[in-house]
């Protein structure tokens, strides 16, 4: 049922006098201050400050709230989504566009936009468990495909081992195999239709005679200096590096030609591997590619999410409870938005996976009750003004992302899942 706007105006009405009643306490804590005799009222007059700002900040949500409502025609029914063709070039160049920190080939980007869909390509070599930091680059791939986009998603089993073997060659099928159900589940879990995309092993076209001719012609154009220094956040560093993973950046390159994209799509730490292939696939005769690129979502402890730092990461199948720990221990200090996993989360995955794009932070009523939020940026603000407690905001993030991972969990928890992942990541017992 929908409500009419003259009750709404009858609500935003009356939070209009406890808006007003609220400014007269709030002046009357303020002329207390300077008088007070001991700690102890010193401590109640900033309890009670404390939690007037906070029921101050409450209703200022609930009268934003009430005023988008107004301006809905009918806020019961959800409009049904645009289909892909009736979309102008601004709302897919904005789909294609939001959230990203860079893109490389901006005006190539629009000109293609005009004329067809754009073909985008993201690979992921198939090394240690996903984490929950998949979700961001999934949610861009979600926007891709609203936009029209054609998606290529690479497993680069390959890749894995040249990168200081960090798949050996005996597990890299396993992994592979993994990488693709977990993905796939993934993307289901977010609602976005995996038979819109295509999944390749780079092994199907890494190994052919083509492919191995032209690593070779760019071998003989791109210097040791260069292909280290393109490597230098992606792939192992070590004062002795293998050869292996030298080849790794200059074979990121070649995929874009092979997989006959318009542009590759990464984390923001592949930029300079991007400026490779940008330098050296013209000099091989072939177009030089769009770069679209995501920042760097940081991880539980403040830094980078890694699949190699257990404390800084949760796994896509990592308990409920698991989930609950991890979140709770994570860095989100009070009033600091910055290098704050908790709240990039929200920002790159929460928000835009929201189906009506809000988010609810569950409180008890003796809390004062759920907070909605809107979109990411009154969030950010609240949070920096300390008006919404880390506790609060974990609480909502740990509620929204066990919801996320849950259809991921049951589609594992079949026997065949089970000893699949027990393949793909053997336990090595440690010896005594």
């Amino acid at each position: 049922m929908s409500i009419e706007n003259s009750e709404l105006n009858q609500l935003a009405e009356q939070l209009e006098k406890q808006t007003a009643l609220i400014e007269v306490l709030e002046k009357e804590l303020n002329s207390l201050k300077p008088n007070q005799k001991n700690d102890s009222d010193a401590e109640l007059v900033n309890k009670l400050t404390t939690e007037n700002d906070d029921l101050k900040s409450r209703i200022s949500i609930l009268k934003k709230s009430i005023q988008n409502s107004k301006t809905n025609v009918a806020p019961s029914v959800t409009p049904a989504p645009k289909l892909t063709c009736d979309l102008s070039f601004e709302e897919k160049y904005h789909l294609i566009s939001r959230n990203l920190q860079e893109i490389v080939g901006d005006e190539k980007l629009k000109t293609i936009l005009k004329e067809r869909d754009l073909k985008v390509y993201w690979g992921t070599a198939t090394t240690g468990k996903p984490h929950i930091a998949y979700f961001v680059p999934m949610s861009k791939i979600s926007d891709f495909l609203k936009a029209g986009c054609q998606v290529t998603i690479l497993l680069a089993d390959l890749h894995a081992y040249l990168d200081n073997m960090k798949a050996p060659w005996e597990l890299l099928q396993n992994r592979t195999e993994y990488y693709s159900r977990v993905i796939k589940a993934a993307l289901k879990s977010i609602g976005v239709p995996i038979d819109k995309l295509k999944f390749i092993k780079g092994t199907d076209y890494q190994l052919s005679r083509e492919y191995t001719l032209d690593m070779y012609r760019l071998s003989s154009l791109m210097s040791e200096h260069d292909a280290k220094k393109a490597g230098a956040e992606v792939v192992k560093q070590s004062n002795n590096p293998l050869l292996s993973g030298l080849l790794y950046p200059g074979l990121q390159a070649l995929d874009e030609e092979y997989l006959k994209c318009d542009a590759q799509f990464g984390g923001v730490d592949q930029r300079k591997i991007f400026m490779l292939g940008e330098e050296y696939l013209p000099k091989l005769g072939y177009e030089k590619r769009i770069h679209l690129m995501n920042p760097m979502v940081p991880g539980l402890t403040g830094n980078k999410m890694s699949s190699s730092e257990e404390d800084s990461k949760i796994d896509l199948l990592d308990s409920a409870s698991a989930v609950k720990k991890k979140i709770n221990g994570a860095f989100c200090e009070p009033g600091n938005i910055e290098n704050n996993g908790v709240l990039s989360f929200c920002k790159h995955v929460l928000f835009p996976l929201s189906k009506d794009g809000r988010l609810v932070i569950t409180r008890p009523e003796k809390w004062g009750g759920n907070i909605i939020y809107d979109n990411f940026e009154v969030l950010q603000e609240t949070f920096r003004k300390e008006e919404l407690h880390p506790g609060d905001l974990k609480a909502g993030v740990i509620e929204a992302l066990n919801g996320l991972l849950e259809p991921i969990r049951k589609e594992f928890d079949s026997p065949e899942n089970k000893k699949l992942v027990e393949s793909a990541y053997p336990v090595i017992k440690k010896k005594k």
